[in-house]
Formats: C-alpha cells, sequence, structure tokens
C-alpha cells in the first residue's frame, strides 16, 4: 500500500467515527510518512499515526483508554489513533515551541477540520517552523524532556520503570539533533535517522557518544539478535496477558508485532544492530511490565533471566548502574546543546529571524 492511500483509508477511518467521538474538534496525521512522498510504500513494519484534536482534557483521558486507541487493522492498514486536546492547539507559537507537535504539524496532511481550529494555524506554523528561534526553542524542549525524565527516576518505583525512563532520556538526546538539523524526531527508529544526519555536519563520530548514553555501544551483532528472539518470545507472552490499559498497551500486540519484532530484526540485518537497542530495550520492558501487573505467574525464569541479560549488555543491571548512567546523561548534554547549536548554525535551511 502507499502513503497517499493509507492516508485516504486513515480518512475514511475518521469521517466514520468522528460523530462518535465526544468533543471531537479535528484530525491529523503525523510521525514519519508524513515525511514520505505519496507514492512511498508502506512496510510492514510502518504504521500511520493520526492525532486526534478533542474538546476537553477528561475526554482525553476517556478516550485514552478507549478500545478504539492506539494501533489497530482498518481496512488492511494499520493506524494508531492518539489524542491531543484542543488547548495545545491556542496559537501558532505554542505548536512552533513542541518538539513533537511541531514537525508534524508542518508536513501535516489534514484530515478533518469541521470547526476550522487547526487550519489556520498551518500557514504561520509552516512560516516560521525553520526561523533560529523556533528551531532553538525545540530543542531546549527536548533536552528539558531528557531532564524530566532523569528526575522520574525514583528509588520506590518499580525497576523496570526506572529504566524505561533512563532509555528515554538516553533517547531524547538524538532527538534534540535531529529537531536541530530539522528532521522528523522519529520514535523507533531515532538513532538510524541521526546516524545519517551526523555525518552531513561533519560530526559522524559523535554518533559513538549517543550509543554510549543508550549503553548499546559495544553490543555485536550476535547479542542484539539473541535479544530480539528473547523479546518475540515475551512479546507474545505479554500480549495474550495483558489486561490493563496502560498506555502503552496497543504496542505490544498482534498488529504491532511487525514494528517491534520484525522492525528489529530488519535494523540488525541491515548492519545497525546497536541502533536497534532502544527499542528493544524499551518494548521489553513494557512487557515486563505487562507481565508483572497482569500476569505474575507468566514471568518464567527464562524471561527473567532474558531480561537481565539485556540489562547486563546495556550496564543497567541494578539502581545504581541506573543512577550512574542518569548521571552521565546529564553531564553530557550540555555537549548535546552545544552540537545543536553548531547544527543550527551550519543549517541552511534555517532561517533569521
Amino acid at each position: 500500500m502507499k502513503v497517499k492511500q493509507a492516508r485516504d483509508v486513515a480518512r475514511q477511518w475518521m469521517v466514520e467515527e468522528a460523530s462518535h467521538i465526544p468533543g471531537f474538534c479535528a484530525a491529523y496525521t503525523a510521525g514519519s510518512t508524513n515525511w514520505l512522498p505519496d507514492d512511498a510504500k508502506m512496510t510492514p513494519a510502518s504504521d500511520l499515526d493520526v492525532m486526534v484534536v478533542l474538546a476537553d482534557q477528561s475526554v482525553v483521558a476517556d478516550q485514552y483508554q478507549a478500545s478504539n486507541r492506539g494501533k489497530f487493522i482498518y481496512h488492511e492498514t494499520l493506524l494508531e489513533v492518539s489524542y491531543l486536546r484542543k488547548d495545545q492547539f491556542q496559537s501558532p507559537e505554542q505548536v512552533l515551541s513542541d518538539y513533537h507537535l511541531a514537525p508534524s504539524f508542518r508536513t501535516t496532511k489534514v484530515l478533518l477540520d469541521p470547526f476550522n481550529c487547526l487550519t489556520p494555524l498551518l500557514a504561520a506554523v509552516s512560516r516560521n517552523y525553520a526561523k533560529r528561534q523556533w528551531v532553538q526553542r525545540r530543542c531546549a524542549n527536548a533536552r528539558d524532556k531528557v531532564l524530566k525524565h532523569l528526575r522520574s527516576i525514583k528509588e520506590q518505583s518499580a525497576f523496570h520503570d526506572q529504566v524505561i525512563a533512563c532509555l528515554f532520556a538516553a533517547g531524547i538526546t538524538s532527538q534534540v539533533l535531529l529537531v536541530a538539523g530539522l528532521r522528523n524526531p522519529t520514535v523507533r527508529a531515532r538513532y538510524l535517522a541521526v546516524r545519517e544526519l551526523l555525518p552531513e555536519y561533519g560530526r559522524a563520530e559523535f554518533h559513538e557518544m549517543l550509543l554510549e548514553l543508550l549503553g548499546a555501544a559495544r553490543i555485536s551483532r550476535e547479542r542484539a539478535s539473541r535479544h530480539v528472539a528473547a523479546l518475540a518470545e515475551i512479546f507474545d507472552a505479554a500480549k495474550r496477558a495483558i489486561k490493563t490499559p496502560f498506555p502503552f498497551a496497543s504496542d505490544i500486540s498482534d498488529c504491532a508485532r511487525a514494528i517491534a519484532i520484525e522492525g528489529s530484526r530488519e535494523l540488525i540485518e541491515r548492519g545497525y544492530h546497536r541502533e536497534a537497542m532502544f527499542w528493544i530495550g524499551v518494548t521489553h520492558c513494557r512487557c515486563l511490565q505487562i507481565l508483572s501487573s497482569d500476569a505474575p505467574g507468566g514471568l518464567s525464569q527464562s524471561f527473567r533471566e532474558s531480561y537481565q541479560e539485556l540489562l547486563s549488555d546495556l550496564s543497567l543491571a541494578s539502581l545504581g548502574d541506573i543512577q550512574r548512567r542518569g548521571a552521565e546523561i546529564e553531564r553530557r548534554l550540555p555537549r548535546v546543546c552545544d552540537l545543536a547549536e553548531e547544527i543550527i548554525a551550519a543549517n541552511d535551511e534555517v532561517e533569521d529571524d
């Protein structure tokens, strides 16, 4: 299926569903497909992100746990639907400052906007997206998100939550640089994307530091393959066991398996085994979270051992390891931000204010 066909399917779903969603305001496409031409082919490890804008926060909370939220197949197309509050779109400046919202909004295809709440913002966001002050603000927004994840690491938290927070803190350092380069701050393939960006600015070597912060710099292809094989087993157990409406529940499901497992294998086969470890690590932690909550009896010894192997390879086997990694991420973060400024200064697409 081509990207344009997938968008048409998403629009059809929205037309059918919009009248049934309380407080519906608008819907638009987001994510990596926005950066692809209409005739690009959707791969089995691709989904099409749909952002649904709702009137108030209480409705967002209800819809967040609705059965049609997240990843699902509709007319042979894998959609991922997320819900946002209308007050996140009050002004162009608000959108331009947000490192997640702005890139997708700049390249979006509005699916439905019956109340004209998004369309007036599009021109202003597109016009000012590459202005230096807004690029810098989005980099600062991403930097602050790194620090927020680090601050969320509490001794009393479940261990897999501590690991996830550390992995995301490390992972967002790559997004600081992607934002500076006016690239899509993609989720699963962020390390591959930043690997492709850095040589354009003569800083290919910086990628090694980013992988060190993740803990994947010295992981071999063989070990990465072993970890994704173990992930496949615990993934299948978790998707059968899940009952709690976790925010990420649809990422651990039949329709998401191709992204989590086959997508990771595809990166490993292409030689990007270290870059694949971010999503392998995050997904493995989420599977542990599901089994710990909904099927503690399903946490077999083999699952526990494969998880410990993963954490050992990432050097995140204890709270002390996580705290040391967090401190290292915070110590290196100014260097990441300095490089972001270098990229902004050298980027021909960035415009003076």
